[in-house]
């Protein structure tokens, strides 16, 4: 009889032979087999080609496996279905599965108990809604091969550290599930404290990040430091560059040298604004730099038809940029009214370009009518630029107080609020907020 040893032996040639005759034929798939060689392969070819048809009905091509031929060594039963019934049943669409493989391949060798249902219950964990499961997996799928205690978890506490708010952490996520990837030390510490140094409080960051976590993506060597040198250059005060930033964060991505070289020149040549009044225009309204010049303008020709002097018109824009982003159907509207019913000189309209950046409907006209009715006479700024708990006030005082600029950032501090303003009615709200609220509403 055959002993043990010779039988052995002979299954090993068995084995050999089977690995030959599927690798031939995979080489008539034109599948490269290479690194199939020190891996266990199904024993008939039968096997083999179940594998890559099924592979293919999901859409994946030769080309496609080719790049991560491991795959193949994937069962369809024991691995395969069990890991895309658990991918479609987490939200995944069926027809986006094969999209998903191609991606991450790697995914089709996990466990779907010991190493995809933990990540999802960890996403879970952090507020991502039920119904995002798959769209933040779809765009980051590489978090399936995450460890729990690794990057993820450190990032998360990070951002709480720094004043970040726990229940933000999901929306962030769904933004921009890249955070979860990033690692502390080298990406996300550094960056932080590089806009700290700029002397932008922790806590105007921190709700900066929650309604834009995709800055955490910004390289800070490649992009953001040389985009803050591009903004001194064209005349930013050093000073300004925190509320700049807190105002229109998206500054710190952008193709910056071009924008602004462009803006600059047009403001020059259309709007007959020098550098200097460009780059007042950008420390109080930075989004200019993004905003297309045939909507600028629009407000622009808009008042140089009420015959506005140009110089005029450009000494307005540089004291109130925002009114270049206006609608031209509401400043007809509040410029018919500031003429008909308040009977008020031009010039008023000079020195408070501000007007137009304010609701008719809302606050212009009820504000009028009471003083009209009192027979109050006051300065426009008076009239607007203040909340209405403050105008209320104003309405009751024995006198017209002394009217004053409005809130300022200040480097490295808190709002101050010149007069003791009040520029909020909501009382829970600290400075800090307040100032992000206002900076980010444009």
């Amino acid at each position: 009889m055959p002993s043990v040893t010779w039988g052995v032996i002979q299954g090993r040639k068995e084995r050999l032979v089977s690995r030959v005759i599927i690798c031939d034929y995979l080489k008539t798939l034109g599948i490269i087999s290479d690194e199939l060689e020190q891996l266990e392969l199904p024993s008939t070819v039968d096997v083999m080609r179940e594998r890559v048809e099924f592979l293919q009905k999901l859409g994946l091509t030769i080309d496609d496996i080719n790049q991560y031929p491991l795959m193949l060594a994937c069962s369809v039963r024991k691995n395969i279905i069990p890991v895309l019934g658990y991918l479609e049943k987490i939200g995944i669409p069926r027809s986006k599965l094969g999209e998903f493989v191609n991606n991450y391949p790697q995914v089709l060798h996990a466990s779907v108990v010991v190493e995809l249902a933990p990540v999802v219950k960890f996403l879970r964990g952090l507020d991502v809604e039920k119904q995002d499961i798959g769209y933040v997996l779809g765009k980051y799928p590489e978090l399936l091969g995450f460890k729990l205690e690794g990057t993820m978890s450190t990032s998360v506490a990070y951002l709480v550290s720094i004043g970040v708010r726990p229940r933000d952490i999901g929306p962030m996520v769904t933004q921009y599930p890249y955070l979860l990837g990033m690692r502390v030390g080298t990406m996300i510490k550094p960056l932080v404290d590089y806009l700290v140094s700029l002397g932008l409080p922790k806590t105007i960051l921190a709700r900066m990040l929650e309604k834009r976590a995709y800055i955490l993506g910004y390289d800070l060597e490649e992009t953001v430091k040389p985009n803050v040198g591009c903004l001194l250059s064209f005349g930013i005060r050093k000073e300004a560059l925190a509320s700049v930033i807190a105002q229109y964060p998206q500054i710190l991505g952008l193709p910056l040298k071009a924008k602004l070289s462009s803006q600059q020149y047009f403001f020059n040549l259309k709007l007959k604004i020098d550098p200097q009044g460009f780059a007042q225009v950008i420390e109080k309204m930075p989004q200019i730099v993004s905003l297309h010049q045939h909507v600028i303008m629009k407000p622009v020709e808009f008042l140089l038809a009420r015959a506005l002097p140009s110089e005029d018109v450009a000494k307005m824009v540089v004291k109130c940029p925002q009114i270049v982003a206006s609608r031209v159907e509401l400043m007809k509207n509040s410029y018919y009214f500031f003429k008909s019913e308040m009977g008020r000189p031009l010039k008023e309209l000079m020195e408070f370009p501000e007007y137009f950046t304010y609701s008719l409907e809302s606050r212009i006209k009820p504000r009028y009518q009471r003083l009209k009715s009192k027979g109050i006479r006051c300065s426009l700024n008076w009239l607007l630029n203040c909340s209405d708990q403050r105008f209320e006030e104003r309405l009751q005082g024995d006198y017209i107080e002394t009217e004053s600029i409005g809130p300022t950032f200040c480097m490295g501090g808190k709002l101050e609020l010149p007069g003791n303003e009040i520029v909020s009615d909501e009382e829970d709200e600290s400075e800090d907020e307040v100032l992000f609220r206002r900076t980010v509403s444009l």
